[in-house]
């Protein structure tokens, strides 16, 4: 069982498609369309409390910024199955210190950048979103080697793109099952849940071996 929402939603006529698409997607189901004749139509849902999570941002986005939506708790009901998330891969860090400039102008060519030159970021941190569906380390404290006046003055013209930072509840949506989100007095980060390269690894294996296990017991012939 899970916790239901009724979501009501007021939204001009051209906005309606896309909301419903991807309410759908979040294992919203319709329930009432009005439309008061004015532009505005109002639309409600029955969807799990799960599926809010990280939605108003996008939501304000989708409707530039002239929907209105409110949600209440109504009842439990039956578990509604997984929502898929978007094709995405994180960027770890293997290294803790200081991010630089020069690490994070490298990485943007292939990630998207959730901080600033000059955080602190510790190993097995998430620092980006590939934009590939699969993960890769990194080391954003990495410096240039400064070893004649060319080099050392090359970091002038660095352009950093702006990183995204993410709201509690989009850190919480965007993260996957090996993956948490950390909350500090001053900033939101995401992490991998075993942060050491090696020691994801390993569990990684171990985890496929149980699953091998478990298929292959299945499918032997009862007796």
């Amino acid at each position: 069982m899970e916790p239901i929402e009724q979501l009501i939603i007021d939204v001009p006529e051209e906005h309606q498609g896309i909301i419903i698409e991807k309410l759908a997607r979040r294992k919203g189901e319709l329930t009432t369309v009005e439309n008061a004749g004015t532009n505005t139509i109002r639309i409600e849902f029955e969807i799990p409390t799960r599926g809010l999570i990280g939605y108003r941002s996008e939501f304000l986005t989708d409707t530039r910024g002239l929907g209105i939506m409110a949600s209440r708790f109504v009842r439990y009901g039956k578990w509604r199955g997984d929502i898929l998330s978007g094709t995405k891969g994180s960027v770890v860090s293997i290294e803790t210190g200081p991010a630089t400039a020069y690490a994070l102008e490298g990485l943007q060519e292939r990630a998207v950048m959730f901080i600033d030159p000059t955080e602190k970021v510790y190993v097995g941190q998430i620092v980006g979103e590939n934009s590939r569906n699969m993960d890769f380390t990194c080391n954003p404290t990495k410096r240039k080697n400064l070893t004649n006046h060319r080099q050392s003055t090359k970091d002038i013209g660095v352009k950093l793109d702006v990183p995204r930072k993410m709201t509690l509840e989009q850190a919480m949506e965007w993260i996957r099952d090996d993956e948490l989100v950390e909350v500090t007095p001053k900033s939101i980060r995401v992490r991998k849940t075993i942060l050491d390269f090696n020691d994801r690894k390993r569990a990684m294996k171990k985890q496929l071996a149980l699953s091998e296990s478990v298929n292959s017991s299945h499918s032997r012939p009862s007796m």
